[in-house]
């Protein structure tokens, strides 16, 4: 599951935090980071996703 969710997370990084965490705090954060820059929220949710087991 982890490889969809790094795969949703490269593409579309909040729907890969959704798919971790839900509607969150971390997932408007992601929301927000990407919207100001696509690289952040790829970082943010890649790291979201490896983070939280």
């Amino acid at each position: 599951m982890d490889i969809l969710r790094l795969l949703c997370a490269i593409f579309v990084p909040p729907l890969g935090v959704f798919l971790q965490v839900g509607f969150g705090t971390d997932f408007w954060i992601n929301v927000v980071l990407t919207l100001f820059g696509y690289i952040p929220g790829i970082i943010h949710a890649v790291w979201i996703i490896l983070s939280k087991k």
